[in-house]
């Protein structure tokens, strides 16, 4: 691999396809060079045998098949005369390991090369991927240029340099990032599209719950939503909300079914026990809580009185859940906040739970979701339209 500065490592591209970037036409969005390089991206991520040991990868593969394509193109098929605004410079977050890969296939269907800073934290994921990436791109040699997957430490020289190339700035980290990113100057032209740090909630109906005969799938899919990102995803779930009746009996044996699912895949690490402990005690001396007794540390239960936006600054990872029993879902809105960004519910109309988040008129909640899905990416995220804010429309009049 070449490196560029003495401090850059390209896992994807070269210092000499770096400089073809500059000369990048924008495409349009959806073009037929982007449906037909994440088609057989697609394809070989979904048969090849590293790739299947990681979900998330396998995800990815899903996510960007024809038919999924096709799905996602109805929405802006109405969108004419819209082409890619040139290159992308993205900072991928450190505790999610596909969100990269995600990140610029959606530029690249909004019609922009990529410039990807890749996660600092080593996941075996990312090396998959960039290795997929490079077999996909040697079918296609007119695209090397609109893809450059690049390594480098917090070094303000780098960052600058790949801000200036940049027409738009996408950063994925949280707010102490997003500070640090932001000392580095854009062109007059270029845009920013930033998400910070966010919290998420679940909403479950306790008596559709114990309806359910499909519990066991449903312990999995929380699991999903929360473990497999150590709750780090600001997605994953850290408030538990209970409606309905009959709460005691579905706690009982929701958590009971979850511990069979965390006991069989998860190791707790003792700095991720110790951090739970510091929250709790956090928690604790500020608010009126009570922890559940458990067996274990692998689930860490903190029922509280009584929902406020403070408490969403007391999260913690790693099986950390604030659980509270509502008598109506208006009750949940003061987590609803700026930070708040997906609502997952189990048990409850969704169309019903629309109206009502709509009717609170909250700052935050910028996706609603079945639970088991939060981790879904979609090209609306954050409340943010990608294609449309990494594209521009050329007006006739």
């Amino acid at each position: 691999m070449q490196q560029h500065f003495d401090s850059v490592t390209y896992a994807l591209g070269s210092a000499e396809i770096e400089m073809q970037m500059a000369d990048v036409r924008p495409l349009p969005i959806f073009s037929a060079e982007a449906v037909a390089f994440l088609t057989a991206l697609s394809a070989r991520i979904l048969a090849d045998a590293e790739a299947k040991a990681y979900p998330d990868v396998v995800t990815l593969g899903f996510w960007c098949r024809p038919a999924a394509l096709r799905q996602m193109h109805r929405t802006y098929e109405a969108d004419v005369n819209r082409l890619g605004r040139g290159i992308i410079f993205h900072i991928a977050p450190s505790n999610v390991a596909v969100n990269f890969a995600y990140s610029c296939l959606a530029a690249f269907l909004a019609g922009n090369a990529s410039i990807v800073r890749l996660p600092s934290k080593d996941f075996p994921q990312v090396d998959v991927l960039c290795r997929i990436f490079a077999e996909t791109l040697a079918e296609f040699p007119a695209l090397f240029p609109y893809f450059l997957f690049v390594r480098y430490g917090h070094v303000q020289d780098v960052t600058e340099h790949y801000s200036r190339l940049a027409n738009t700035r996408v950063i994925w980290g949280g707010d102490t990032t997003i500070e640090a990113i932001r000392r580095a100057p854009l062109a007059p032209r270029a845009n920013e599209i930033t998400f910070a740090d966010r919290h998420s909630l679940v909403v479950i109906d306790a008596p559709a719950y114990l309806a359910a005969a499909d519990k066991a799938r449903i312990a999995q899919d929380f699991y999903n939503d929360t473990y497999l990102s150590d709750q780090n995803a600001c997605t994953a779930p850290h408030f538990v909300v209970w409606l309905g009746t009959a709460v005691a009996a579905a706690q009982e044996v929701f958590w009971n079914a979850l511990h069979e699912v965390v006991g069989a895949r998860y190791t707790m690490q003792a700095v991720q026990a110790v951090d739970k402990l510091t929250q709790l005690y956090r928690l604790g001396a500020c608010f009126e809580v009570r922890q559940v007794p458990a067996e274990d540390n692998l689930i860490t239960r903190v029922r509280v009185a009584k929902l406020t936006e403070e408490m969403t600054a007391y999260r913690a990872g790693s099986g950390f859940f604030i659980e509270y029993r509502a008598q109506k879902l208006a009750e949940i809105r003061p987590l609803c906040g700026i930070s708040c960004q997906t609502l997952s519910y189990y048990g409850v109309q969704r169309d019903a739970l629309l109206q009502e988040i709509l009717a609170m008129r909250p700052a935050g909640v910028d996706r609603i979701v079945p639970l088991g899905r939060t981790m879904d990416f979609a090209l609306v995220w954050d409340g943010i339209d990608l294609i449309r804010t990494m594209s521009r429309v050329v007006q006739v009049i």
